[in-house]
């Protein structure tokens, strides 16, 4: 029986390349993001490219009230959501005193409390039917302190225990959860953050198509943790050798503004 696959955040980046890993595994596709013209553009081009059924369905996770919407006009249509792909998700550089306080409150809700809700909603249905599974797209900033970006790295902080919490939880239903820890991926995200203003390092981006093919084989494979990158692998494992000193100081330089 064919899956139906749901994708956040599937208009740009990350997420428009994981609609296409699905869309190559002959899945049916539900599109969610803002953009919806954007998000149709994709449907087309998928549905051509390969004879798959696309639903594109417009929302705003910044809105408490969005996964709630989203289920029930999925519910509505009677559709029955087998894989969940959480990638929708943003942060800001700066100081956590000087930037807004409503807008880090939106990171908290569209990368935390979405992806809880709408995984709340979805994952009952997988455990009934024994089988599906959550793909959340976290990202290596889940494993250290982020100073100057100190709420966006809390928040895949969360991602990255509530996962592992939830692998443990559904052993033996049938269901997998993996958690895809990108580093620097070539995205609109450093335009979103104000990346743009940082001291980076150049060169040491990855597309965000190896990154989401990355993610998928791992799900695919059943594996919690996907740390695309022989880079993004060996910076975590230095996390558990520096002192966490030194990590927070390395990690603010790095994020400052410049």
């Amino acid at each position: 029986m064919t899956e139906t696959v749901l994708v956040t955040g599937a208009s740009s980046g990350i997420g428009l390349e994981l609609a296409k890993c699905f869309a190559a595994d002959q899945s049916r596709l539900i599109l969610i993001a803002r953009n919806t013209v954007a998000l149709e553009a994709l449907a087309v081009d998928l549905r051509r490219a390969h004879a798959i059924e696309v639903q594109i369905l417009g929302a705003d996770l910044a809105r408490p009230e969005s996964p709630q919407m989203i289920f029930e006009e999925l519910k509505g249509r009677g559709v029955a959501v087998d894989v969940l792909v959480n990638n929708a998700g943003f942060g800001l550089h700066g100081r956590f005193v000087e930037l807004p306080l409503a807008r880090q409150l939106e990171i908290i809700q569209v990368n935390v409390g979405a992806l809880v809700a709408l995984t709340g909603l979805f994952l009952p249905g997988m455990v009934a039917r024994r089988a599906g599974g959550i793909l959340n797209v976290g990202s290596v900033a889940g494993f250290i302190p982020g100073p100057n970006m100190a709420v966006y790295y809390a928040s895949k902080a969360f991602v990255q225990s509530f996962s592992e919490a939830l692998f443990e939880e559904l052993r033996g239903t049938g269901v997998n959860v993996t958690n895809l820890c990108p580093g620097p991926t070539e995205t609109n995200f450093s335009r979103v953050a104000r990346a743009f203003q940082t001291r980076e390092l150049q060169g040491a981006k990855m597309t965000s198509a190896a990154v989401a093919a990355s993610g998928h084989r791992a799900f695919r494979r059943r594996r919690l943790v996907d740390l695309p990158g022989l880079p993004n692998r060996l910076l975590v494992l230095l996390t558990r050798l520096l002192p966490r000193v030194l990590i927070r100081k390395g990690v603010g330089r790095y994020n400052r503004l410049k």
